[in-house]
């Protein structure tokens, strides 16, 4: 599965699978407890395939991001979420040494290491964004 079926739901907790589209929204299972909700046009939904993360130069797609993560730590989890800031801002300094810490917070670098353990940890290693399109190599 790729991210293009992953969400965030804002005020929720985790991350989501989109599951069915519903006649009001659609249908999203928790991978935190596997709880299904229904989400329609009021919550904050952000698809992962979406976001992207600021460097100096560019914005980059955070599927590219999670896929750097992946390169470092061998495809396995990686550090907590919960370490101090300092260790946090180290981290992401060594998979993206060009983002922009300026508009990069870690309130943000924390939730990107806490995605990536839960996707890591439910077996969801496929990082691309589009998995029809053809990946353009630079």
């Amino acid at each position: 599965m790729s991210l293009e079926k992953i969400l965030s739901i804002g005020g929720k907790p985790g991350l989501y699978q989109l599951k069915t589209q519903t006649r009001t929204g659609f249908l999203a299972e928790s991978l935190l407890d596997g709880k299904k909700i229904s989400v329609n046009a009021r919550h904050n939904v952000s698809l992962l395939s979406e976001i992207a993360i600021y460097t100096l130069t560019e914005e980059v797609p955070l599927g590219d991001v999670f896929q750097k993560i992946s390169e470092k730590e061998d495809g396995k989890k990686t550090i907590s979420h919960k370490v101090p800031k300092i260790e946090l801002e180290e981290f992401f300094f060594e998979v993206l040494p060009e983002y922009d810490e300026e508009r990069v917070y870690a309130s943000d670098i924390k939730k990107i290491v806490q995605w990536y353990n839960l996707l890591t940890e439910k077996g969801i290693t496929d990082f691309s964004n589009a998995p029809s399109d053809a990946s353009e190599e630079e």
